[in-house]
C-alpha cells in the first residue's frame, strides 16, 4: 500500500512534468529566401527565420558531413523574422539550411530544410517543346532540356515566381518535363538547369526563357469562327435583299412607263378619231376635215 503522501507527491511531480511540456510546445520555426532558393553566382541573396515574439537568439546551420553546423547567428528581438544576409553567393554558399530560435521557454524545434542553390557554374542548357506554346486547361505539356557539350547527371526545371517543380532524375545529354493536367496558374516563364550528383546544389547557367501560355484558345477560336460566318451571312443576306429591291423598282418603272406609253397612244387615237369639224367648201357644200 502507497502512503498518502506518497501519492501527493507524486501527483505534484506529475503536474509539473506536464505543465512543463506544454509550456515547451511552442511554435516550430519557418524559412525562406528572398528573393529566391535559386541564386546566380557572385549575388546576394537573404534567408529569413521566422519564429516567435518572444524570441531572443536565432541560429542558422547548414549541412556538412551529415551534421548540420552552426554558420550564423542573430542575438535580439524581431518584429518579424531574422534575416541573414549572404554575400556574394557561391558554391561554399549553396546547400542545406535550416534554422531554430531560442526564447524563454528554450530552443525551438529546427525548421524544415531550405536547399539553396547557386548557378553560373556550367554552361547553359537549351530549352525547348515540340508543340505550341499555347494550351489549353486540362492538357499535358512537354519540355525537353539539353546539352549538346555536357553529360549532366540531371537536369532541374523552373518557372519564375519560385514554384517547385519536378527534377529530372535520368542524366546523360538530355531531361524532359511534363507538366499537366495544366491550369492557368502554370502560365509564365520557364527554364531548365544542368548538375551532377556530386554537387547538387551548383547548378549550370540557366536556359533561355520559354514562354509558356495556358488560355481556353480553342473555344475562342471558335467563337471567332462562329462571329466571321455570322457576319459573312448577313452581309451574303444583305446584298441579296439590295439585288431584290433593285429588281423590283426596275420592273415597277418598266412597268409604269408601258403604261403611259399605252395610255398616250390610246389618247391619240381617240383625239384622231374624234376632232373633227365641217367646213364649208368652195362649190357651197359642207366638207368634212380631220384633224389628227
Amino acid at each position: 500500500m502507497i502512503p498518502k503522501g506518497t501519492k501527493l507527491l507524486c501527483l505534484v511531480l506529475c503536474l509539473g512534468q506536464r505543465i512543463q511540456a506544454q509550456d515547451r510546445n511552442f511554435s516550430i520555426p519557418t524559412i525562406s529566401a528572398v528573393p529566391g532558393s535559386v541564386v546566380p553566382w557572385n549575388e546576394t541573396v537573404k534567408i529569413l527565420c521566422k519564429g516567435a515574439p518572444e524570441s531572443y537568439l536565432y541560429h542558422l546551420k547548414i549541412l556538412r558531413n551529415s551534421k548540420y553546423q552552426q554558420v550564423n547567428e542573430i542575438l535580439g528581438y524581431q518584429k518579424e523574422a531574422a534575416v541573414f544576409t549572404i554575400h556574394p553567393m557561391d558554391a561554399n554558399s549553396a546547400g542545406n539550411y535550416r534554422c531554430q530560435y531560442r526564447s524563454y521557454k528554450g530552443w525551438s524545434e529546427h525548421s524544415d530544410a531550405l536547399d539553396l542553390v547557386v548557378t553560373g557554374f556550367y554552361d547553359k542548357p537549351f530549352l525547348s517543346a515540340d508543340q505550341d506554346h499555347r494550351v489549353a486547361p486540362g492538357e499535358n505539356f512537354s519540355l525537353r532540356c539539353s546539352s549538346a557539350s555536357i553529360p549532366f547527371d540531371r537536369f532541374s526545371l523552373t518557372k519564375d515566381g519560385g514554384v517547385d517543380l519536378p527534377q529530372q532524375q535520368n542524366g546523360g545529354h538530355q531531361g524532359s518535363f511534363t507538366l499537366g493536367p495544366v491550369n492557368y496558374n502554370f502560365s509564365g516563364n520557364y527554364r531548365c538547369y544542368g548538375w551532377y550528383n556530386a554537387s547538387p546544389h551548383v547548378w549550370s547557367s540557366p536556359s533561355n526563357t520559354l514562354e509558356l501560355v495556358v488560355t481556353d484558345t480553342m473555344n475562342q477560336d471558335y467563337t471567332m469562327e462562329n462571329l466571321i460566318r455570322m457576319i459573312v451571312a448577313g452581309l451574303v443576306l444583305v446584298a441579296l435583299l439590295a439585288i431584290l429591291a433593285e429588281d423590283w423598282h426596275s420592273r415597277r418603272v418598266l412597268h409604269k412607263e408601258g403604261r403611259q406609253d399605252l395610255a398616250e397612244t390610246s389618247c391619240s387615237k381617240q383625239k384622231c378619231q374624234t376632232e373633227w369639224t365641217l367646213q364649208p367648201a368652195p362649190n357651197g357644200h359642207l366638207a368634212d376635215t380631220w384633224k389628227c
